[in-house]
Order: C-alpha cells, then sequence, then structure tokens
C-alpha cells in the first residue's frame, strides 16, 4: 500500500480521476495527482510572483512568519475536492467505469440528469471534511465558499445542498471513506500532520479572500494544461515532489513571474533619476506626504493640467511600494486614446526603476492589438499580436466568451491555456498594467470570475487618471472598487486637476469605508485643502481614520485666459451657403470667419466639439477653407485612422524633444471629448462647444500647455472661445439639445453664467480653477442670474432626479448587494449576478451609462465577393487568411447607440470567419458597391475622411 490506506480504499484513491485522458494529454489525471500539481504550482506562486504584502497577510493567516507558504498551497489544491464525487466521475464514461468498480457507486438515473457542479459539491464536503477535523465555524466559513466558487461564481450556503439525498455527494460509508482519505492524503503530502493542524489562526477581510480565490483558479488553470501536466493514472507515481517538478518545468516553459520583489526605497535623487529633471513644489509635497503616510491608503493628488501630475504619481508609487510590500502598478485611463501614450511613459519608467522588467508592462484595453508598441513587443517575444491561441476565443482575462455557433453551456471540464492570461505581458495578472479605467471598474461587477480581476489588483498600487470624469453611473462602480481596495489595503493613488469638493469626499469615503469594514466611513475628519495644487491623504490607523490635506503653489505662473463667447442658435442646423462652396451651419461658418481671421500669421488651433455629428460638419466646413491643414479625430474613426490620428496629432502638437518634428505653420484640429483629457497637445487657440465646467476647464488644459512654444503675434495671448450655445439678453440662455442631452441642463447653465460672466475678461488658470469649479458645483452658491432661477430650480430638480435613477441602475450590477458591506465571507456573493460571458463591449456597457453600443467590422463587398477597406479580397465567404486578419479587424468602428438593436439583431460573422479565433466573435457591417448600408432604417457609409457617417432615414 502506498499511503498505509485500507487495500479498499488505497484501491479507490487509485481510481478517482481528476482530468479525463482528453484534456490530460492522452492519459487520465488522478484526482489526487491534480490537487498536488495545483499545490505545487502554487508554491512557485508564492516564491515567484506574490507581492511582500500579499505574503505578509497570508503569514499572518496562517499563525505567524514563513507559514502563510503551506497553507495558501494547500488552500489552491484542496479546491477541486468536489471532483470525489458522482456528480463529477460520472462524466467520462471510461474513468467512470473503474470507479464503478472499485465499489464507489451511484443511482445512474439520478445523477445522469443532475447537473450538479462539483464545485458546489466540494463546497459541501470541505465543510464536513472541516468540521469532522475540528475547525471553528468562523474559519470553516470564509475556506468553503473559496471551493465552492472556484469556477468563477460564489454560490450561498443554502445552494450547496444536494436535493436528490446525497446521489449526487456520494452517498454511503464508502464514498465518506474515500473522500476522507482525499483529503486527508493530500494534506499530509503538504507537510502537515492532519487536517487539524492546518485550520488558520485569523480569518482575512472579505476582498482578501476574495483575491486568494483569484490566485486559486490561477493555480488550478495552470495546474490544468495538458502540455506541462500530463496525466498519471497510478497511484504508486503521485507525490507531491513528481508534481513539484512539473510545476517548475511548466513555470519556466509558460515565463511566469512577479514585479520589483523588495523594491528599495527611492533616495532624494528620485526625480532625476527618473525624469530628468528636479521635482516641482506639488511633486516634493506629494512625496513627503506618502512618506508620512501612517499605513496604505488613499492619495487624492490635485494640481493644473501641465503639472506633471504622471510623473509625480509614479514616484508617489515607488514610494508607496518600497513602504507598504507592493510588487507593480496598475496606471487606470480614461480612455483607450489615453492609455497609449502613457503606457510607452510607463514602459520608459519601469525601465529605470528595475532594468529588464519593461518587458512586463502590459497594455490593456480592446484595441491594443493596433498599438504599434504593443506589436512590436509581442512580435519580439515570438507570439501572435492577433491573439490566435489555437482556436479558444477568450478575453483580456484568459476567460472563454461565449460562442457565436453553439449554444452556450457549462462544461465539467476545461482547457483553459495558461499562458493567454498569465503571458509575460498579458492581463491585470501581469506585475505593470496600463488600461482603461474600466478594468477597475470591471472588478467592482458582480459577474463571474471577478476573482482573477481582483487578483490582478492584489499587491499593486493603484493610480486612477482623471476620476473626476466619471460620471454618476461610473462612479458607483468607482465608489465599490475603492471599497474593496481600501479593504485589501492596496495603495491607491487618484489624479485630478478640476475635483468638486463633494467628488473627493466621496472617494475618501468610500476607500476608508472598505479599510474599516464598515457599511460607512466617518470622514468628519477631513479637511478641505486651501491652496492648489493640493494633497490629500487618507488610511486606517488603529485610532480610526487618519488625514493629511496639504497645498503648494504651482512651479509656474497662471495663464490669464481671456474668455470669449461665440453665440450660437439652438434651433435646428439652419442652413447657409458661401461662393458656391458646400452648405454649412451658422454656427460652422461662424467658426470657420473666426480663424480665418486668428490664422493670418498661421497658428495651430483645437476646436472640440460635444458630438461626433457636429465635429464631422465643423470639419467640412474648416477643410473646404483651409484644406489639409485641417484634421478630424473622434469616437467613429475605424480603428486604424482612429490610432494613426491620435498619433500624428500627439506628434505634431505635443511636448517638444528631439524627435519631434517641427511645430507645423498651421494647423486645426477638430475633436470630440476624446481631446478633454491626458491628450498632450498644446494649441495655440482653443474654440470648444459648452460643457460643465470641470470638463470646460480640462479642455483649456490644452491651451498653452507647453513652455517655450513659439506662437504667432495673434495667438501670443492664450484664448478660449466658447460656443454651443446662445446668450439672450434678458432670458436664459438657449444650450444645444444635443449638448443637454449628454451634460444636462443645470450644469451647463451654471457653467454659461460663469462664461457669461467673464466674457470680456480673464480667467486666472490654474488659480482659479478650485473656485470656479467650487461654485458651480456648490447649489448653494449663487451663481445664475435671479432672472434664471425658475429655470435652475427645474434643471436642479431634473439633475437630482437623474442622479438617483442613475445611481439605481448600476446598483444590480454592483459587487456587493445593498446593506452587505459589512459581510465577512463570499458566501452568496454572486446571487443575482450579470451574465458570465461578457465581451469587452459588453463590460463597457455595464460600468458606463448610457445607451449601449456595439462594435462593428466594416468589408466591402461586390460581385465577386468580399474586400477589405483597403481593396484586398476575401472571397465570396470573406476568408481572411492569416496575413489579411489584421487588415480585417482595423476596420473595426463603434456604432452610434440608436443603431445597436438593428444591429445585434442583423449582423453577423462572415461564413469565412467562423474558423478565426477573433473574427468569429464579430459583427460584419456590408457595405455594398454603392459605398454603404441600411441598419435600423439608417444609411451607414464609411468615408475616409470623416469616418462612418450616419444619414438620416432612407
Amino acid at each position: 500500500m502506498v499511503y498505509g490506506l485500507g487495500p479498499d480504499t488505497e484501491r479507490q484513491l487509485g481510481v478517482l480521476w481528476g482530468k479525463s485522458a482528453r484534456r490530460a494529454g492522452g492519459t487520465k489525471n488522478l484526482l489526487l495527482s491534480h490537487l498536488l500539481d495545483t499545490a505545487a504550482v502554487a508554491e512557485l506562486i508564492w516564491d515567484r510572483y506574490l507581492a511582500v504584502s500579499v505574503k505578509r497577510m497570508l503569514d499572518e493567516v496562517a499563525g505567524g512568519p514563513g507559514l502563510g507558504r503551506r497553507f495558501f498551497a494547500w488552500l489552491c489544491g484542496v479546491h477541486d475536492c468536489g471532483k470525489a464525487t458522482p456528480a463529477f466521475q460520472h462524466v467520462d464514461e471510461d474513468a467512470a467505469d473503474a470507479v464503478w468498480r472499485a465499489g464507489l457507486t451511484w443511482d445512474r438515473h439520478v445523477v445522469k440528469k443532475s447537473r450538479r457542479r462539483h464545485d458546489k459539491a466540494g463546497g459541501e464536503l470541505i465543510r464536513r471534511a472541516l468540521a469532522q477535523a475540528g475547525w471553528g465555524e468562523d474559519q470553516i466559513g470564509w475556506v468553503w465558499p473559496l471551493v465552492a466558487g472556484h469556477h468563477g461564481s460564489f454560490p450561498s450556503l443554502g445552494q450547496l445542498r444536494d436535493r436528490t439525498r446525497g446521489q449526487l455527494q456520494g452517498k454511503g460509508r464508502v464514498w465518506a471513506q474515500a473522500q476522507s482519505a482525499l483529503v486527508t492524503v493530500f494534506t499530509k503530502e503538504l507537510g502537515f500532520a492532519d487536517l487539524a493542524q492546518v485550520q488558520p489562526k485569523t480569518i482575512p477581510s472579505r476582498a482578501a479572500q476574495l483575491q486568494l480565490s483569484g490566485f486559486v483558479v490561477m493555480a488550478d488553470w495552470i495546474a490544468s494544461d495538458e502540455r506541462y501536466f500530463v496525466g498519471i493514472d497510478e497511484l504508486e507515481k503521485v507525490s507531491m515532489s513528481a508534481a513539484r517538478g512539473r510545476a517548475v518545468a511548466a513555470w519556466q516553459q509558460l515565463g511566469l513571474r512577479g514585479g520589483w520583489g523588495t523594491l528599495a526605497f527611492p533616495g532624494a535623487g528620485l526625480f532625476g533619476e527618473r525624469f530628468g529633471c528636479e521635482p516641482r513644489p506639488s511633486q516634493v509635497q506629494a512625496l513627503e506626504v506618502a512618506r508620512r503616510m501612517g499605513g496604505p491608503g488613499l492619495m487624492v493628488l490635485e494640481a493644473p493640467m501641465g503639472e506633471g501630475k504622471t510623473n509625480t504619481a509614479l514616484a508617489v508609487v515607488e514610494v508607496l511600494a518600497a513602504r507598504f510590500g507592493a510588487d507593480g502598478v496598475f496606471v487606470g485611463m480614461p480612455t483607450q486614446a489615453t492609455s497609449d501614450p502613457m503606457f510607452t511613459k510607463v514602459r520608459d519608467w519601469v525601465a529605470k526603476v528595475s532594468p529588464g522588467l519593461e518587458s512586463q508592462v502590459a497594455l490593456l484595453h480592446g484595441k491594443r492589438r493596433f498599438n504599434s508598441e504593443w506589436r512590436e513587443l509581442l512580435a519580439a517575444a515570438g507570439e501572435d499580436p492577433a491573439g490566435h491561441h489555437g482556436g479558444v476565443q477568450e478575453d483580456e482575462y484568459g476567460l472563454e466568451v461565449e460562442d457565436w455557433w453553439n449554444e452556450p453551456g457549462c462544461c465539467e471540464e476545461r482547457k483553459v491555456p495558461a499562458e493567454w492570461f498569465l503571458g509575460r505581458m498579458r492581463g491585470l495578472l501581469s506585475p505593470f498594467v496600463v488600461g482603461t479605467i474600466d478594468q477597475l471598474l470591471f472588478a467592482a461587477t458582480r459577474t463571474r470570475h471577478v476573482m482573477l480581476r481582483t487578483a490582478g489588483l492584489a499587491g499593486k498600487v493603484v493610480v486612477l487618471d482623471e476620476v473626476h470624469a466619471a460620471d454618476v453611473y461610473m462612479s458607483q462602480f468607482l465608489m465599490e472598487g475603492l471599497r474593496w481596495l481600501g479593504q485589501a489595503g492596496v495603495p491607491v493613488v487618484l489624479l485630478s486637476a478640476t475635483l468638486s469638493p463633494a467628488q473627493r469626499r466621496d472617494l475618501v469615503a468610500a476607500y476608508l469605508a472598505g479599510a474599516s469594514s464598515l457599511e460607512a466611513a466617518d470622514v468628519s475628519g477631513l479637511t478641505e485643502p486651501t491652496g492648489y495644487p493640493n494633497v490629500t491623504a487618507a488610511w486606517q490607523g488603529a485610532d480610526g481614520p487618519q488625514f493629511l490635506a496639504e497645498h503648494t503653489t504651482s512651479w509656474r505662473k497662471d495663464l490669464d485666459v481671456r474668455i470669449r463667447v461665440l453665440p450660437e442658435p439652438a434651433a435646428g442646423r439652419p442652413v447657409t451657403g458661401r461662393d458656391g462652396a458646400s452648405a454649412v451651419s451658422a454656427g460652422d461658418r461662424a467658426v470657420t470667419d473666426l480663424l480665418e481671421d486668428r490664422l493670418r500669421d498661421g497658428g495651430c488651433v483645437l476646436v472640440i466639439r460635444n458630438t461626433v455629428q457636429r465635429a464631422q460638419d465643423t470639419y467640412t466646413a474648416l477643410r473646404a477653407r483651409f484644406g489639409d491643414d485641417v484634421r478630424l479625430l473622434h469616437g467613429r474613426l475605424h480603428a486604424e485612422h482612429r490610432a494613426e490620428r491620435t498619433e500624428e496629432c500627439l506628434r505634431l502638437l505635443g511636448p517638444p524633444g528631439p524627435d519631434r518634428p517641427p511645430r507645423p505653420g498651421r494647423l486645426i484640429v477638430v475633436a470630440t471629448q476624446l481631446a478633454e483629457q491626458s491628450f498632450d497637445v498644446d494649441a495655440d487657440l482653443l474654440v470648444t462647444d459648452l460643457a460643465p465646467i470641470d470638463l470646460l476647464l480640462q479642455r483649456i488644459g490644452r491651451l498653452h500647455r507647453h513652455r517655450g512654444t513659439v506662437r504667432p503675434a495673434l495667438l501670443k495671448s492664450p484664448q478660449v472661445v466658447v460656443t454651443g450655445f446662445n446668450p439672450r439678453r434678458s432670458d436664459p440662455p438657449e444650450i444645444l439639445p444635443s449638448s443637454k442631452g449628454i451634460y444636462g441642463s443645470y450644469l451647463l447653465l451654471r457653467t454659461a453664467a460663469s462664461v457669461l460672466a467673464a466674457a470680456a475678461g480673464e480667467w486666472s488658470v490654474a488659480g482659479q480653477v478650485p473656485d470656479l469649479v467650487r461654485r458651480v458645483y456648490d447649489a448653494e452658491q449663487p451663481v445664475v442670474p435671479a432672472r434664471w432661477a425658475d429655470i435652475e430650480h427645474t434643471a436642479y430638480q431634473e439633475w437630482g432626479d437623474t442622479r438617483r435613477l442613475r445611481a439605481e441602475r448600476a446598483a444590480p450590477f454592483l459587487l456587493t448587494r445593498i446593506g452587505e458591506h459589512a459581510n465577512t465571507t463570499l458566501d452568496g456573493l454572486h446571487y443575482g449576478g450579470s451574465p458570465a460571458s461578457l465581451q469587452e463591449e459588453q463590460f463597457q456597457a455595464l460600468v458606463r451609462d448610457g445607451e449601449p453600443s456595439i462594435e462593428v467590422i466594416l468589408v466591402r463587398r461586390d460581385a465577386s465577393g468580399f474586400w477589405t477597406l483597403k481593396g484586398r479580397s476575401l472571397g465570396v465567404n470573406g476568408d481572411a487568411s492569416a496575413d489579411l486578419v489584421e487588415e480585417v479587424l482595423a476596420a473595426t468602428v463603434r456604432l452610434p447607440s440608436k443603431l445597436t438593436a438593428a444591429a445585434e439583431a442583423d449582423l453577423r460573422p462572415l461564413e469565412g470567419w467562423r474558423d478565426d479565433p477573433w473574427l468569429r466573435y464579430s459583427h460584419a457591417l456590408v457595405l455594398e458597391e454603392s459605398g454603404g448600408a441600411v441598419i435600423g432604417g439608417h444609411t451607414v457609409r464609411y468615408d475616409d475622411e470623416l469616418g462612418l457617417v450616419v444619414d438620416a432615414s432612407p
């Protein structure tokens, strides 16, 4: 006998299987072997991946320094104990026969009809085993959900129960003996004397439990890779030492690793070493506050546009990582377009902190394949930029997504390529990640496999830029995410140029509520900064919440920005003509005339419109007058055009440097809100639609941004021209309906009042920024003239009602249900959760309010078949060879929300796409020889200059 068990029990242990032959390289893998394989992988995750902060937490849970490693390995390995039940053992007929012959029988009729999953069976089994070993109820209560939830969702205790009188769980003494033997032998193989010795000494926070669950999934998926863990079907060959050898070989092949490990505390020359310059006063202040914080917490950095907040944040990350044991960073940006340049910046910074680790920086958003730097990195690593991975379609985290061609189902055995979610440069589980803020918001949703997302944030410092840009709906997910990060002790750095006092207080309160594991935190001790730039820090101390709030002076003199209003009627789109040219609206005619006057000596202008339609119309009008000196940038350009134009704008108008081309003599960039934030361009003149004051000030941040820029005489003084509304002598102004549809009337009305009060005068930017924002957002502050009072009151009520409705709309999708933030375990976390198989665009609809929209791939068709937009043939079925896939994907474009329902109902992949792992999940929008397509009663066409154009109903 191998393990000193009775002959019958040992024979049963030798037939219980964990992976079938077809899922384990041709030979079935015994269940004990898979548990040990997973535990061996977990040891390597501890040794080579986990952050110091996570190890400290596990040591404390296990009872002291050095004890966490073995407990972590046990926790990961025991996850599949539920496979020692008829619910799983019957799945493979050949393997099931051997189990049956060994005396482990079941009611074939009952078991065959059931769809009970082994993860739930494992939750029930481990509860019984731990209770018999003498574990306390509290300790059992937090461990069993990690077993029951390792397939992506946490059931409630009531959902564990086998309603077939034990048939699925294994009925009788023989099954109980075999199950007990499996857990006991596994436990002893890890070096524990018995199961009682495994019992932890403390209970980790609920957030730490969720992160641990993610690492359980990570270890399981690596140990399930048949290429490195070929099945072992003879019990005498199963051992922990053999499992460790297999795990080391797999780890080396997969190229997995963590981040910094233990980061040295940065010295006084930090800024010079990292960024080649001396720190500014606001940067010195932020570093000092980071050094003084009494524990991991939240920092809010508020500073003017162009102050260098990004460099400040990265320097602060080093301090916080060194102090609190973080191993990497996640930088969340407001958009995909702003993520790309940040990716470059973070790679440069990581290379200076730890040379060689820049290859471990991941770019994480849905269009990263079009980022040239990302593609070069993948190519250098020998990876396929198109993401072809054995025919399995997965999201950014390695989670399988719904198949267009088959009914979605749930298979009891899974086969997931580990490198997809843990490759050197993939996903939140990479040590250094740059992506959209959505990645954090996703981690605050009640969706399957959310534990992988939270595990990806464990042991990192989280940096979120432009946090003021989150509207009330998105803010619900942001606050929820901050709660979980606070409870997990993850340091967070928030950046903003224009944060209202109420927003700041809400952000701090959310983090501290999590850190204190309370439904609400006491932030009465939080004082509002009295100057600008400023830093606010908060953390949970032994005596409750602790705060620091400091301010300093900006590094440069304020810009005195002249404010001018260019009236625009709000009624319809009146059309005029000029000299036989194409018809233009009165508003665009006014902008064109203005720029013709201001650009007599040249200059660079940024025109920001609130909608794509307005941007296209304005571009058309300006192009007719200024020719090739006009550029257009908006969200309905296809992926390749958008990436190219964003890169061109940053190259032409970005910060000066040795690699930059000369500044254009004349250039006009027409853009939507894409240019509003984290878009490092320098305009001589800004023309913008009316927007809420904080967003308007963000747009002004693109004006005269870089020092030393030579500007034409007419544009030497910074000026912003605000349009998109029509002031009236005694009545409130007319505001474009399209703008009100986006922002509502209330904030636009109060912002218009502020703009009109300053018209023909100046704003001192950035000195006046906090006061301007405070006055518009504080309902008690009188901003509008008395004659507007009734209109303002009505708008305020509508604004409040809308905010409440939008917050309520987000509630069903938040990770924690209302009233359950004080819960101490993961029991029932996923009750009423969102669907499991969501692709990125669906997640965006989940965490960003508004009408849902989807992306489509544009192709052309004529009598001979399908063609790419660049004119390469796809044949009669749309077949895309390997060298054409990228070209096809480059024509991805987002439809306006009004066409979403029709697109989802009518559009499908082309027949020739069904075997491609990317294209098979895509909607094809076929443009006929006429150049357009009809969808949802609208004619849609793609213009290489204008992008996607949606015409009126036919």
